[in-house]
């Protein structure tokens, strides 16, 4: 990729995490604080109060970090907009790694003039 296309998907890809990232911090405070999809349907079929307390996903790590779409052990009124700041990079960064993770060896080779002849392996 030339330089100014590389500098384009970069710009993009900023001004994209950038839009995310706005949205996250700024508009979570704004959720709706009912009950999501999932939970909500537990309660209008009655078996919400059958939850696992000990279910396998508080095992782990970021379970004592996260309080629904909330961080613990901060004040209220920033845990909601911190836990979509650090999910939305968390996101983007998993995303980012496996992108890069399965593009790794699929750039075509742009040394090489079109018309001519590959290489010899």
């Amino acid at each position: 990729m030339n330089n100014p296309d590389r500098q384009r998907n970069q710009a993009f890809t900023l001004i994209g995490l950038g839009t995310a990232l706005l949205i996250a911090i700024l508009l979570s405070p704004f959720a709706s604080p009912d009950p999501d999809g999932l939970n909500r349907v537990s309660e209008d079929l009655g078996f919400a109060d059958r939850e696992n307390p000990d279910a396998p996903a508080t095992e782990l790590p970021f379970a004592n970090i996260f309080d629904g779409y909330a961080l613990k052990g901060v004040p209220e009124s920033i845990a909601t907009p911190l836990a979509g700041l650090v999910g939305t990079l968390a996101t983007f960064g998993i995303a980012w790694g496996a992108g890069k993770l399965l593009v790794r060896g699929t750039q075509p080779d742009l040394d090489r003039d079109p018309g001519s002849e590959p290489p010899d392996a």
